[in-house]
């Protein structure tokens, strides 16, 4: 394979048998295998030309975007490619691995600490997005929230991909945050699969699903604001996630090689907790998105001190153990499919 572009390249087959995991025929499709580390370079790339196939970009403007940190990445990564400026505004959970790629991809990043009263963090982000866009009239926002080339981008890629692979799955666990991904994929499967139940994965502190808005550390998943595209009835079921349930997949993954992100933990969390209440949909098969790698969390998610300061010491229960120095039996078995 040749590119001319870091954009061109994504992996859209790759799946890890999850089997020993789930307790079921389960795979994690694996997202983060492109240039920019995650799932958000599909949403990135397919916003972006359809801005210019509109005629709102052209060469030597800028782009403006609120993101907790994997878009920031993928756009600074198509900005680059494209000849565009970009100017990303996160908050102050995002990873500092993160802001520093997005830097050296050339990106201008503006990291709000102080929260919006009703709308937390991302409330804050989008008061700043607006004041840039009325300071410099020349930036676009390309408006991952409401813009349907996020969601219409994995309906043309992840939704036929899933189904590409196992024609035959049943359960279907997708993470939300700005709901892109999952309305997409969910558009794609009730048109194509409609037997196919879909559970919609999110973090506690996040509002999506209705519960109050919360404290969150971890970047990814979760919103202090419902998401404009996001409707329920895309949904067949949802589950929300404790962070430290997020923190302990995530080392129970990498006790057998796989480091995966925030994001991953939570959806691979979610999915057995969901599992755990509702056994009869372990006769299926399921598969799980695994929106991005692990590699920018090693400061946080992988870093003892930090998940200690966040979510208190560990005891000797294997429930509530932190260290990934402890063997996790049957977390990875192999099995056919």
């Amino acid at each position: 394979m040749i590119i001319t572009a870091p954009d061109e390249f994504n992996v859209p087959d790759l799946f890890i048998d999850v089997t020993g995991l789930l307790g079921m025929r389960a795979f994690l499709k694996c997202e983060q295998m492109n240039f920019a580390g995650s799932v958000k370079l599909k949403a990135a790339r397919a916003m972006v030309t359809r801005a210019e196939e509109e005629g709102l970009l052209f060469p030597g403007m800028t782009l403006v975007e609120s993101s907790s940190g994997n878009l920031g990445v993928a756009l600074s990564l198509v900005a680059a490619a494209r000849g565009y400026g970009f100017v990303c505004v996160t908050d102050s959970r995002c990873n500092a691995a993160t802001i520093r790629l997005m830097t050296t991809l050339g990106a201008q990043v503006e990291v709000v600490t102080r929260p919006h009263p009703e709308h937390g963090l991302l409330g804050a982000r989008l008061e700043r997005v607006a004041e840039l866009l009325r300071a410099r009239p020349g930036h676009v926002w390309l408006n991952q929230y409401r813009n349907p080339a996020n969601p219409g981008a994995h309906e043309m890629t992840t939704g036929p991909e899933i189904l590409a692979a196992f024609p035959d799955v049943t359960t279907v666990f997708i993470g939300v945050g700005t709901a892109g991904t999952v309305m997409g994929c969910s558009a794609h499967l009730r048109a194509h699969a409609p037997g196919v139940r879909i559970v919609g994965i999110d973090s506690v502190g996040s509002v999506t699903f209705g519960a109050p808005a919360g404290v969150r550390h971890i970047p990814g998943l979760g919103a202090g604001v419902v998401p404009a595209q996001f409707r329920s009835a895309a949904l067949d079921d949802h589950w929300n996630v404790p962070e430290a349930d997020t923190v302990r997949m995530c080392r129970q993954l990498a006790d057998r090689g796989f480091l995966f992100g925030g994001s991953t933990g939570t959806v691979l969390a979610g999915a057995r907790a969901w599992l755990a209440e509702h056994p009869e949909a372990r006769r299926g098969l399921c598969v799980a998105i695994a929106p991005d790698g692990g590699e920018r969390y090693l400061d946080t998610l992988y870093d003892d001190s930090w998940v200690v300061e966040r979510y208190g010491p560990h005891d000797d229960s294997e429930d509530t153990a932190w260290s990934s120095t402890r063997p996790t039996a049957g977390v990875l078995l192999p099995a056919g499919r």
